[in-house]
């Protein structure tokens, strides 16, 4: 049997690929040839390029893992030839033609996650609502980290409508918080059955991807190994 032994990790809006270190760790431990994308969070098309430029470099067939918004930009991105399957974890899944806004239409507010649109377009999560929207089962200090080290996003990009959606062709996964304050759980689940996920649900917060690499890992590791096949 061949075997998948590129993952590429891509992070979403207010934060960076740091938070993805326990993935990282978890994943090179066992053998896999980890890359992590540094999104610039300016616009759909430059995080799209900065994905795309990663998967260039890699030497054979990979996994494509995103968080949050990274959803939406591995459903542009995936499409690469290199690319044999996807990981959304907590992650939107618009359809080609559809903004990444539609998809909480007609879906619960989210009330303690807050986003602080500034005059310049870009937006931050509110320092005093970060950790109870964001990331309620990270530790104080951890929270405090990801708060002060979060990478605002241009709002604009949530109405930039996707060109493809890689997960029409290609095989998905998911990982599903089930205490996630950033999205309505439904909307989760509605997205992930949509694109026919196989979903993994687990007990955290919107940054599962940092505060449960175990869990995450081993569904990317299914994904690596069930893709070869």
């Amino acid at each position: 049997m061949s075997t998948i032994k590129n993952v590429v990790l891509v992070h979403g809006a207010f934060a960076d690929g740091s938070g993805w270190r326990g993935v990282y760790d978890n994943l090179t431990a066992r053998g896999y040839r980890v890359t992590i994308v540094q999104n610039p969070l300016t616009s759909l098309e430059d995080d799209v390029a900065a994905t795309t430029r990663v998967l260039d470099l890699q030497d054979g067939p990979a996994i494509l893992v995103g968080h949050s918004w990274g959803g939406t930009v591995i459903t542009e991105a995936g499409v690469h030839p290199k690319v044999a399957g996807l990981v959304y974890v907590s992650a939107l899944a618009p359809d080609a033609g559809e903004t990444t806004a539609q998809q909480y239409e007609g879906f619960a507010e989210t009330p303690d996650f807050v986003i602080d649109v500034r005059e310049d377009g870009y937006g931050f999560i509110k320092h005093d609502k970060f950790q109870a929207g964001f990331a309620a089962d990270a530790g104080d200090a951890d929270a405090a980290f990801l708060r002060d080290s979060q990478v605002p996003i241009n709002m604009s990009v949530f109405s930039t409508a996707v060109k493809n959606a890689a997960w029409r062709d290609k095989p998905s996964w998911a990982v599903i918080a089930t205490e996630d304050r950033a999205f309505d759980q439904a909307m989760l689940q509605h997205m992930a059955e949509r694109i026919g996920a196989q979903v993994t649900n687990v007990s955290a917060s919107h940054a599962l991807f940092a505060t449960q690499p175990g869990v995450v890992s081993d569904v990317i590791v299914t994904a690596a190994q069930s893709a070869a096949r």
